[in-house]
Order: structure tokens, then C-alpha cells, then sequence
């Protein structure tokens, strides 16, 4: 029989502020979605998504969002395992996933989802499950133990590309959306210890009796609580948006300079151009092409006129670059 005494909270299966959190960590998302779809669409630029800042911002938000399931798998199942919520809650994410791989499959075969977020959080949420009524320490252990694998535990039979999805292969697939179960389980792991560890606590805070104030924050809370809906329905409509506007606008005017002047130099480097030289030859070839309409926003097929014309700007760009020969 419980002390009248006890300080345990009983277990709560939702709190307004942490769906405001998944609300945030959505918004985050939409918001890197949207520069990665400007930059596919060549409305900016360049597509900053892909820059390392860019994947710096998606990594933290993945993140987020696996630490946030973790949290959820402990205020779910901590009092009790519930199998009946758990199977309506994975059976949901698996069918996304599924309709994520799909979808992508018939879109752009060559680069389709076959391991994204939610393969992860779907693969993640049943794994973790020994770990949500173990002691809190077991779940740190095995995150740092997830976290780290790849550090030194990667490579031999894990390069196969079969095997993609664990995460300890070197090197990384070809996909849009890639989050394996190494290290990202991990982040799940550190989301159901910090829920063992700062239930009870939580539960007596203000926090847990937050009702989301404001616009601001009930729209957060609603967001987070149709989180799913959200993930998927956001990026069709983005694109569709996206699409009306680059048909109106047309292309950036820079848009793919700076993504060729780094492939001119990689180029001009491996076939033995001096560094400072290959620089300022991208520079002026680009605009050499630009100038003389052997710039293509999409690719198309040249002819061999406009090859041997291209071949010879690019000629003359690095000799210039190095000093010999008058620009173009």
C-alpha cells in the first residue's frame, strides 16, 4: 500500500507544453523545408538547406523531435506498458513511412526516403520499449553506447547497402532523407531518461499544468498534438506553392553560380590547377557563359558548337586567371 507520504505524480499521458515543443520542433521543420525547396526550385541563390549550417539546423531538429518521442514513450507506457496505444501509435507512423517511401519512390526514384524520420521514430519507439521502465541510467548508458557507435564500430559487413538503415556503413546513400538507427536511436534513448529522470519533478511544476496561453502557444499545442498530419500534408503544400512562384518568377538570376564555380575548381584541382588560378577562372567562366548564353538554369543538350565554344572560354578563362592570355 502507497504512503500517504509518497512524492510519485501519477503518470499523465500529455502535457500542453510538450506539444507545444513538437509544435516548435514542427515549425523548425517547415521552415528548413521550405530553404531546401527554394533551393531546389533555384529561387535562391544557392540551396542553403544543403550548406553546412543548413544540415547543422536539420540535424538539431531531428534531433528534437527523436528526444521528444523518447519523452512520449515514457509518459505513454511509464506507469504501465499500454499495448493497445503503443500498436494504434506505431501501426499510424509505419504507414506514413510506408507512404513516405512510396511517394518518393514514383517522385525521384534515384534519391526515394527508404530510412527517414519516420522509419526512425516507427523502428526507434519498439526498441526503446526495454528501456522506459528500466532505471533511468540504463537508458543514458545505452544512448551514449548508440551515440558513439559509429566512431568505432563502423564499416566491414555494414557497408552493405542493404544494411543502410543501421547507420554504421561509411559513407552515406543517396536519399532526401536519411536518419538511420545509429546514432539517431541514441537521441530517443536520451529523450526516455530525461522523461525517467524529470517525470515526478515535472509533474509538480508549473509546467505540467501549462494550457498553452496565447495564440501562439495553442497553436503550437494543436500542432503538436496533429504532428503527423502535419509532416505530411506540409511539404505537398510548400512545393505547390513554391512551383505557382518560380512559374511567375522565374529562376534566381544566381541562382546555381556558386554550385558551379565549387565544381570548377574541383575539377580545375584534380586535373593540376594551381588553387588561387582555378578561383578566379570559375569566376570568369561562369560569367563567360552567362554573357554568351551558354548558362542553363535545367539541363539541356548543347551542340557541338556551343561545346567547343564553352571548352574554349574555359580555356581562355585560365589563362587569363594565371596571367598569359586577356579575359574573354
Amino acid at each position: 500500500m502507497k504512503s500517504w507520504l509518497s512524492t510519485s505524480v501519477a503518470p499523465r499521458f500529455r502535457y500542453a507544453a510538450l506539444d507545444a515543443g513538437r509544435g516548435l520542433a514542427l515549425l523548425a521543420m517547415a521552415l528548413y523545408h521550405a530553404t531546401w525547396d527554394l533551393g531546389a526550385l533555384r529561387l535562391t541563390p544557392e540551396n542553403y538547406a544543403l550548406t553546412p549550417p543548413g544540415r547543422m539546423i536539420a540535424h538539431g531538429i531531428a534531433g528534437t523531435f527523436l528526444v521528444l518521442v523518447g519523452i512520449g514513450l515514457v509518459l505513454m507506457n511509464g506507469g504501465r506498458f499500454a499495448p493497445k496505444r503503443f500498436s494504434l501509435r506505431f501501426a499510424r507512423i509505419a504507414a506514413a513511412a510506408a507512404l513516405v517511401t512510396v511517394a518518393t519512390y514514383l517522385t525521384d526514384p534515384s534519391s526515394y526516403i527508404f530510412f527517414g524520420i519516420l522509419h526512425c521514430i516507427a523502428a526507434s519507439s519498439v526498441l526503446a520499449l526495454p528501456f522506459v521502465q528500466a532505471p533511468g541510467w540504463a537508458a543514458a548508458a545505452g544512448a551514449a553506447v548508440v551515440i558513439a557507435a559509429p566512431l568505432w564500430a563502423s564499416g566491414g559487413p555494414f557497408d552493405a547497402p542493404i544494411l543502410s538503415f543501421i547507420g554504421l556503413g561509411r559513407g552515406t546513400p543517396q536519399t532526401n532523407d536519411y536518419v538511420p538507427l545509429f546514432p539517431w536511436f541514441g537521441m530517443v534513448l536520451v529523450g526516455v531518461a530525461l522523461a525517467r529522470y524529470g517525470r515526478d519533478a515535472v509533474g509538480r511544476s508549473r509546467l505540467a499544468d501549462w494550457p498553452g496561453s496565447g495564440w501562439f502557444g495553442r497553436g503550437l499545442s494543436w500542432a503538436g498534438r496533429h504532428s503527423l498530419a502535419i509532416y505530411l500534408i506540409h511539404q505537398p503544400i510548400l512545393i505547390a506553392l513554391l512551383t505557382g512562384l518560380v512559374t511567375l518568377t522565374g529562376p534566381h538570376p544566381q541562382a546555381g553560380v556558386a554550385e558551379f564555380r565549387a565544381l570548377y575548381v574541383r575539377n580545375c584541382l584534380a586535373t593540376g590547377g594551381e588553387g588561387t588560378a582555378c578561383s578566379r577562372a570559375a569566376a570568369c567562366v561562369s560569367d563567360a557563359f552567362r554573357r554568351e548564353n551558354l548558362w542553363a538554369d535545367r539541363p539541356r543538350s548543347f551542340t557541338q558548337a556551343e561545346r567547343q565554344r564553352a571548352q574554349s572560354l574555359s580555356q581562355t578563362c585560365y589563362e587569363a586567371a594565371e596571367g598569359t592570355a586577356p579575359a574573354p
